[in-house]
């Protein structure tokens, strides 16, 4: 089975965790995640099956969106309720225009570091182990873009905020930053994704309805084509001819295949990226276009 299930992740189960399940429940041995939740997480992880796997990598660099719960006046080792608190400090003073402006300030490209409780690793390593063993190291900051960062509620000390953001984003970090910036601390206290690319909360399926479904043989309703995560790249249908040629990894002129209307055709843009479709509707391969060569070079063939 090559396609893509939006799972719902429950609290107090890891990403790997849900793929664990996933691969039991299917027979699948193909399965992986695009895109880790914290444990205490909830909401959209999308798990990838069979050749969909290799389309991981576009849903995890698509964008993100989140609802998080951020407490103020409290700070904790791993920046979220879980942790070991560190410092607590009080927030009678803070406004919501305080809390509006710093909010400002962190909308748009900002540079982040990842938190040591993370899955990012060091020689080998993950983050979180080192920080287990009460190691901390210098982290190295990266460039992330919050789109939006709204706030839905403000019932002091917590204020609710949506968050827009792309690949990378530790909403942890985010909401650690903003604590320092009000001067008073602050962490997750709860948080949910609701989308991840294509893929929305409304539609996501719990664990629980996942193995009644798959005890009861009805499973595949739940499976999105893996093409699900393209619907906004170009597409094209190629003849037989062509569609061999991608096959044996041969880079090809689109615009010479019968279905493309050369006058019509958008000038490509240097790592532009296009579909291709067999002459019977299968998804053959993903092809970037090169500027040196003019042509379409294949960068996925599927089975």
């Amino acid at each position: 089975m090559d396609g893509i299930l939006n799972v719902n992740k429950p609290a107090g189960k890891t990403s790997f965790g849900v793929v664990a399940i996933i691969r039991r429940l299917s027979g699948e041995r193909r399965v992986g995640h695009a895109g880790t939740l914290d444990p205490a997480a909830t909401g959209v992880l999308p798990v990838c099956l069979g050749q969909a796997t290799r389309v991981a990598e576009y849903l995890m660099d698509s964008t993100k969106k989140y609802r998080a719960d951020i407490g103020l006046g409290i700070t904790t080792d791993t920046y979220d309720a879980a942790g070991t608190v560190e410092k607590r400090s009080d927030i009678s003073g803070i406004t919501r225009a305080q809390l509006e402006e710093v909010l400002n300030s962190f909308r748009g490209k900002i540079l982040q570091t990842p938190p040591m409780y993370s899955a990012l690793k060091h020689r080998g390593k993950p983050l979180y182990e080192l920080a287990r063993n009460g190691i901390t190291i210098e982290r190295q900051q990266r460039q992330v873009e919050i789109y939006c960062l709204e706030i839905l509620k403000w019932r002091p000390p917590v204020v609710t905020v949506d968050v827009v953001c792309s690949k990378g984003t530790y909403v942890r970090s985010l909401a650690h930053d903003i604590g320092q910036a009000l001067g008073c601390g602050a962490i997750v206290q709860d948080l949910i994704r609701l989308k991840c690319g294509t893929f929305e909360i409304e539609n996501a399926v719990s664990i629980t309805e996942l193995e009644t479904a798959f005890r009861e043989g009805y499973w595949q309703r739940f499976v999105y084509p893996m093409d699900h995560v393209l619907a906004d790249w170009r597409a094209e249908t190629v003849s037989d001819e062509t569609a061999q040629a991608i096959r044996n990894g041969r880079p090809v002129d689109l615009e010479q295949t019968p279905d493309r209307d050369a006058e019509q055709a958008p000038e490509p843009a240097e790592r532009d990226l296009c579909r291709i479709y067999t002459s019977d509707g299968r998804l053959l391969s993903l092809v970037r276009f090169e500027p040196a060569t003019r042509q379409w070079h294949p960068v996925k063939v599927f089975q």
